[in-house]
């Protein structure tokens, strides 16, 4: 099982209803692709789900996790998982159709091109978001232009979790070191990444709400970002390495 070319990590969290449709939408438009799904133990069976669908299907595989740990700690196991079995490109996606599977070719052929982390973009021409409220729109705004202000980081679009990973950038950052598991991961690795010298690139995405299930967003999620992001900032070991 070495050498695939792309691998997409699929996080979840009682995304049952969500899960065959989005496997199913995701072959059609990319055939050759496989994807991990990375399962906190569901209430709701979408582990067990998620193992039926990987017999019925080789290009399917997933990780059990004892519990809800965090979805950048889900994250970490899952690019582990990718670098042992030897994947080019990684994708992290989320299982709520808020990251449509219809943009996966463009990321995929950014990265192909030569892009070493492509950024799914909602604040650029092209991009959006669809049935947001309106502080949902301004918390959005407000923590980008925060983290961007205190990161100095050129990107438009700092905490969507839409992305694509060259296997290079995963094996050069240290996945040991990375502190953040909520909000702030995504902030984190683009840092990261940014430190490290690697090419990236934003492509436009619309962004929907979620149409099933419950948004795991929360007050405390936010708030860990917004005291993760001034941690990381002030961090000069990270800067020299």
């Amino acid at each position: 099982m070495t050498g695939h070319g792309a691998l997409i990590i699929i996080p979840t969290y009682d995304e049952r209803e969500n899960l065959p449709r989005l496997v199913s939408e995701i072959q059609a438009l990319l055939p050759e692709v496989h994807i991990l799904v990375v399962d906190d133990n569901s209430p709701d069976g979408t582990g067990q789900l998620a193992d039926e669908l990987a017999a019925q299907d080789a290009r399917v595989h997933v990780l059990h996790r004892a519990g809800k740990q965090g979805l950048g700690t889900a994250y970490i196991a899952g690019f582990r998982w990718a670098l042992q079995y030897e994947y080019a490109f990684i994708f992290e996606m989320d299982c709520d159709f808020s990251h449509q599977p219809k943009y996966l070719p463009t990321f995929l052929k950014a990265a192909e091109d030569g892009a070493d982390l492509v950024l799914g973009c909602r604040y650029m021409k092209g991009g959006g978001t669809e049935d947001w409220t309106l502080s949902r729109k301004l918390i959005s705004r407000a923590g980008n232009l925060y983290a961007k202000s205190i990161m100095g980081l050129p990107f438009r679009d700092l905490t969507g979790g839409f992305k694509c990973f060259s296997r290079n950038v995963l094996e050069t950052i240290d996945l040991g070191a990375v502190k953040s598991k909520g909000y702030a991961f995504q902030i984190e690795l683009t840092y990261r990444a940014w430190l490290a010298g690697f090419k990236i690139v934003e492509v436009p995405i619309i962004f929907p709400d979620r149409k099933v299930g419950l948004s795991k967003m929360s007050g405390r999620i936010v708030r860990e970002a917004m005291i993760n992001v001034i941690k990381l900032r002030l961090d000069d070991d990270l800067r020299k390495s």
